[in-house]
């Protein structure tokens, strides 16, 4: 009997997008017999409605195997490759370069609930947490995300993220910040990256909303964020697991432009 079909759920040209980035158990070990596009669905259920993932609906295969999976592409930078290589394909099909030469970083504080392992506040913002940093390319496909306490201030959360992204796109040539990245964070990089840092500041005088230049990208970023309710709140233990909730939001997303 065919399961009822969710919105969540995989196309067949999103399938065919996604098959060939993941990976296929191959040497010793109980043979796989799970459909893995099943538990692709599974896991991007949860991304998407938010429910926990012992309440998976029961015609998804069963919730421990689906988080398994989850988990250990969590630990072995699946989500993270896979992200990486949707990203070059989403910006092959908008006719620009595969590999980004500029980006623009920015920070979000989020509550996280009290299982979180690890936790900060965020006196700026009054949030008891996690902050996410990411780092977009310019037309806001996500390049790269480091997630930590919320009391870490954005100069000192920056240079991590800026070290994970030079080994996925060495290309950046340029990032554009807010004024909160003022200070050592152009040195390190220029160091890393041999890029250039720019700081994109409001105009003196200025009041009420208004997008500035390349800034209003990253946070049209984090407004697709919340389509996905598991990202409203961060309900992960681990930062990691946020790091790989993100990801998915991201995949997700980039899989709909590129199969449209």
């Amino acid at each position: 009997m065919q399961r009822k079909r969710y919105d969540s759920d995989l196309s067949d040209q999103e399938w065919q997008v996604i098959r060939p980035l993941i990976p296929i158990q191959q040497g010793a070990g109980r043979r796989m017999t799970l459909n893995l596009r099943e538990v692709l669905n599974a896991i991007f259920y949860v991304v998407r409605t938010g429910c926990q993932w012992r309440a998976l609906p029961s015609d998804f295969p069963n919730w421990n195997s689906v988080y398994y999976h989850f988990r250990k592409w969590v630990r072995n930078g699946t989500w993270r490759l896979i992200n990486a290589a949707l990203c070059q394909l989403e910006r092959q099909k908008r006719g620009r370069d595969p590999q980004p030469t500029g980006g623009v970083i920015d920070s979000q504080s989020i509550k996280t609930t009290a299982l979180a392992h690890e936790r900060g506040f965020d006196g700026h913002k009054h949030i008891k947490g996690h902050k996410r940093h990411i780092l977009t390319d310019t037309v806001g496909n996500l390049l790269e995300v480091v997630v930590h306490t919320a009391d870490v201030a954005d100069c000192k959360g920056a240079p991590p993220l800026i070290e994970k992204a030079a080994a996925l796109f060495p290309t950046i040539k340029k990032i554009w910040a807010d004024g909160a990245y003022k200070g050592d964070l152009s040195d390190v990089v220029k160091e890393t990256l041999g890029a250039v840092l720019e700081i994109v500041e409001r105009e003196a005088g200025q009041k009420g909303f208004q997008p500035l230049p390349r800034r209003w990208v990253i946070e049209r970023t984090f407004a697709w964020f919340e389509w996905y309710r598991r990202l409203s709140k961060d309900y992960e233990r681990l930062i990691e697991c946020s790091e790989g909730i993100i990801y998915l939001a991201s995949i997700r997303i980039m899989l709909k432009r590129i199969a449209a």
